[in-house]
């Protein structure tokens, strides 16, 4: 992580802003591991995502992430801040969205109703363009692997950024097209949570 123009976070002040990690300050659970709020001495509200010390692949899924989204810039992709290296301790450090993510709104029927069509083109709308940017205007062409309602987060206006980039590939032109001829073609399968896996740049739209 020393090459990259990013800045690192003193462990001890992630452990204050989120206190001490606290129950109360956990926002959720992913495969990387637990997702807290905090709160920095400056009243900046944070996301910091905790590397689980179990997870077989959380150290690759890290360095991923972080070598992935520390080049990226665009309003539909959450803002990586900084990042956190203190021994096993591996943490990253997001803008805070204050509206979670899009599952909440989707799934539960007391929030369901906050998404008029307005908000639902909205939000469709933003989810592609991240995509079209991470595609195919960014440096790099990249796949994101994991698109799923619990990946895209939402800011206090309900516009959405996509998040988790711990199973994105990034691929030139010329790579993407000896995948699709080793394969015979591309892999496209969805699973029952609504994940949408694939080697495919246009068919990450199509789970949308």
């Amino acid at each position: 992580m020393e090459d990259m123009d990013l800045p690192s976070f003193d462990f001890s002040i992630l452990a204050n802003a989120t206190e001490n990690f606290s129950t109360e300050n956990k926002l959720g659970q992913g495969g990387f591991g637990p997702v807290y709020k905090g709160t920095m001495i400056d009243g900046k509200e944070i996301e910091v995502k905790r590397l689980s010390k179990k997870s077989g692949q959380g150290l690759d899924e890290f360095k991923n992430e972080v070598a992935l989204i520390a080049t990226l810039q665009h309003r539909n992709l959450v803002k990586l801040l900084g990042c956190c290296i203190k021994g096993e301790e591996k943490l990253l450090i997001y803008e805070y969205m204050p509206n979670h993510s899009l599952d909440y709104f989707v799934f539960e029927e007391t929030k369901r109703k906050f998404l008029d069509w307005h908000k639902c083109f909205n939000i469709i709308s933003g989810i592609a363009r991240g995509l079209l940017y991470l595609h195919q205007d960014s440096r790099l062409r990249i796949i994101h692997r994991d698109l799923k309602t619990s990946n895209i987060l939402l800011d206090a206006n309900l516009d959405p950024k996509i998040s988790d980039f711990g199973l994105a590939r990034s691929f030139l032109g010329d790579q993407v097209e000896e995948i699709k001829h080793k394969s015979g073609g591309w892999n496209i399968w969805l699973h029952a949570s609504g994940v949408c896996y694939t080697w495919e740049f246009l068919s990450e739209i199509r789970c949308l």
